[in-house]
C-alpha cells in the first residue's frame, strides 16, 4: 500500500456562537475518528487547551500568532513534530487591518509521504475582498515558491473564503496568472467530484440560516490544495469528502462542513513512465 497523509480542515465556528458545548463535543468526536496527519482549525480559541481538547493527545499544535479580541484564530496541529517555517500577515490593506488573523502559517513536517511543507492559509472573508484575497494568494504562493525547493510536497488547505470561480481560487488552481506570477494546485474535491458542486457553506444548515450571512447563496470555501510541479501534483488524492456535514443527534457542528483528504504517493512520480500493461 502506498504511503499516505490524511488531512482535514474545520472551521467549528467558536464559543461565542450558539450551542458550544455540544457542538464542540460532536467536532471533538469527529476529528479524533478521523486520526489525521494534519488538521488545520479555524474560528477556534488557540490559548487554554481548546484545540488539544478538540485534537486529542498527540498533536504538535501552533496557533496563529494574532487573534480576535475574543481569542479566536487559527490553529495548525500535525502528528508528527513540525517545524515554523514562517508565517505571512495578510492584511495587506487598509481594509483588512479590522482582521487581526487574517494569515498564512507555514510548516514543515516529515510524513510518510516525505517532507512536506504545509499552508494553513485565511485570507479575508467579506464578500467584496476578492482584490484582497487575490493579493493574500500571491503572497502566499510567493512564499511556497520559494520554499519549495526543500520539501518533497506543498499542501495547502483552510477556510479559503472563495468559490472554485473566483480569481484567486483560479490562480492557485493554476487556470490564470497575478501580477506576472503563475502556479498550479490541485483542488482535492475538484479531482475525485468534479461535477459535484460540495458545498462546505450550505444554506440548508440552520446554522448558516441563522447567521450572520443568511442571505448567501451555498458556497464551496474550504479547500484542501497539492502542489503542482510541471508534469501535475507531487500526490495523488485518492479520497476526499466532507465531514461535519449533517446532524447528529439534532446538532450541526458549525456553520461550515469541514473537509478530508487522503493523499498518496503515486505509482511512478510525475515526469516518469510507469509499467505499461501487456497485449
Amino acid at each position: 500500500m502506498a504511503a499516505s497523509l490524511r488531512v482535514v480542515t474545520v472551521n467549528v465556528l467558536g464559543p461565542a456562537n450558539p450551542d458550544w458545548d455540544r457542538r464542540s463535543a460532536l467536532t471533538a468526536e469527529t476529528l479524533r475518528r478521523l486520526d489525521a496527519d494534519v488538521v488545520a482549525l479555524q474560528e477556534v480559541p488557540v490559548a487554554g487547551g481548546t484545540v488539544e481538547g478538540l485534537l486529542g493527545p498527540g498533536y504538535t499544535v501552533t496557533p496563529f500568532s494574532r487573534t480576535a479580541d475574543d481569542g479566536v484564530a487559527g490553529a495548525l496541529a500535525t502528528r508528527a513534530p513540525h517545524r515554523v517555517v514562517e508565517e505571512v500577515d495578510q492584511r495587506c490593506t487598509p481594509r483588512t487591518q479590522d482582521f487581526p488573523w487574517a494569515a498564512t502559517l507555514v510548516v514543515e513536517v516529515d510524513t510518510a509521504v516525505g517532507r512536506t511543507l504545509v499552508a494553513h492559509h485565511k485570507p479575508s472573508w467579506q464578500f467584496g475582498y476578492e482584490y484582497e484575497r487575490e493579493q493574500q494568494a500571491l503572497a502566499a504562493a510567493r512564499l511556497l515558491e520559494r520554499l519549495a525547493g526543500d520539501a518533497d510536497h506543498v499542501v495547502v488547505l483552510g477556510d479559503l473564503d472563495a468559490t472554485p470561480d473566483a480569481a484567486s481560487m483560479r490562480f492557485w488552481r493554476g487556470r490564470q496568472s497575478l501580477e506576472g506570477v503563475s502556479v498550479c494546485y490541485q483542488d482535492a474535491w475538484e479531482t475525485l467530484h468534479p461535477t459535484g458542486p460540495g458545498y462546505t457553506f450550505d444554506a440548508r444548515n440552520p446554522l448558516v440560516r441563522a447567521g450572520e450571512v443568511a442571505t448567501a447563496v451555498s458556497r464551496r470555501i474550504d479547500s484542501v490544495l497539492v502542489r503542482s510541479g510541471i508534469h501535475g501534483p507531487t500526490l495523488q488524492v485518492t479520497s476526499c469528502a466532507r465531514v461535519l456535514d449533517e446532524p447528529v443527534g439534532g446538532v450541526w457542528a458549525s456553520d461550515h462542513f469541514g473537509v478530508v483528504a487522503d493523499l498518496a504517493l503515486p505509482g511512478h512520480p510525475p515526469g516518469s513512465w510507469g509499467a505499461q500493461p501487456i497485449g
